[in-house]
């Protein structure tokens, strides 16, 4: 029996993690194989964690979930030869990747027979400027989808979701356009009763590979100060495309918790203790090539832990 492969797209920050999230945690008894870029962005419920091994983790629910490192073909063929396979594989995709690319990797014949690409969802931050639909590579994950999921609803302005849909139709786009607030989407849209056909793909032509977003990163073995943190992520904010780390506070000593920014926004929520000799505070940035210097974040974040 084929294992069909669910694809989850969408650029920095749109929610993807969260509808991966949501589906692992409402599997309903489906045999579930998550391939995320690393393990620290799952968050499922600590009920449902079972441990790790083998660069897998186990789900309580029969469900697992692996980092994708080093070739895609080579992880999806591990995970086929486990026992017992998994029902269904969900591919989370960075958000500064192309999923054309991964697309044109799947319609490889061996892995397209025993492991179809039935759908592409691409996650779609609905707090997100109009701008947003003239990027190159915005563009490319919708452009793929079967289905568009508009998250963060809840957060954006009255009328949001009624622009987006008339953006989207003037894209042109034949995917079907749903709500996902919390990163909910009905389960028959993405597990589909009849796994015989996969739909045919074209994923275009193929595009010349540019290197356009690079990561830096900030440490620090001291608290910082939650203040101080604000105005400095409100000065990074220009220049950001997306941050997370875990942070550890003056204000709240002894209580990790994960920053997150996306879409000019910066959240914080309940983490989990460093490991002893990891630095309490650690953050990535990702910026557009040459746009944040190494110089320029350290001096800006230094100054958050510098009143310690």
């Amino acid at each position: 029996m084929p294992v069909p492969i669910l694809l989850v797209t969408g650029f920095l920050g749109a929610g993807k993690t969260t509808v991966v999230n949501h589906l692992l945690a409402h599997a309903e008894g489906r045999r579930i194989a998550a391939v995320v870029n690393d393990f620290g962005a799952i968050n499922i419920d600590a009920e449902l964690l079972a441990g790790a091994s083998d660069g897998v983790v186990s789900l309580a629910n029969g469900c697992i979930c692996c980092s994708l490192e080093g070739d895609l073909l080579r992880t999806l063929s591990a995970l086929l030869r486990r026992d017992p396979k998994p029902e269904y594989i969900v591919i989370e995709t960075s958000g500064v990747a192309d999923p054309a690319d991964i697309v044109r990797n799947l319609m490889d014949p061996v892995i397209l027979r025993e492991a179809p690409l039935e759908t592409v969802v691409c996650v779609l931050d609905a707090t997100a400027p109009p701008a947003a639909f003239e990027d190159a590579l915005q563009r490319s994950q919708l452009r793929v989808a079967d289905i568009v999921a508009l998250s963060k609803l809840d957060l954006a302005d009255e009328g949001a979701g009624v622009r987006i849909r008339d953006a989207l139709r003037a894209l042109r786009l034949p995917a079907l356009v749903v709500d996902a607030n919390r990163g909910e989407i009905p389960a028959a849209l993405l597990f589909p009763a009849n796994l015989d056909r996969a739909p045919a793909r074209d994923p275009g032509p193929r595009r010349p590979t540019e290197e356009r977003f690079e990561t830096l990163s900030w440490t620090s073995d001291k608290p910082v100060s939650l203040p101080r943190l604000q105005q400095a992520i409100n000065r990074l904010a220009p220049k950001l495309a997306r941050a997370k780390g875990l942070i550890e506070s003056i204000e709240q000593p002894g209580r990790p918790m994960v920053l997150q920014f996306a879409a000019g926004r910066a959240t914080l929520a309940p983490g989990v203790a460093s490991a002893p000799g990891v630095p309490r505070t650690r953050i990535v940035f990702i910026a557009e090539l040459g746009v944040l210097s190494k110089a320029e974040l350290d001096e800006i974040m230094e100054a958050c832990a510098a009143a310690v």
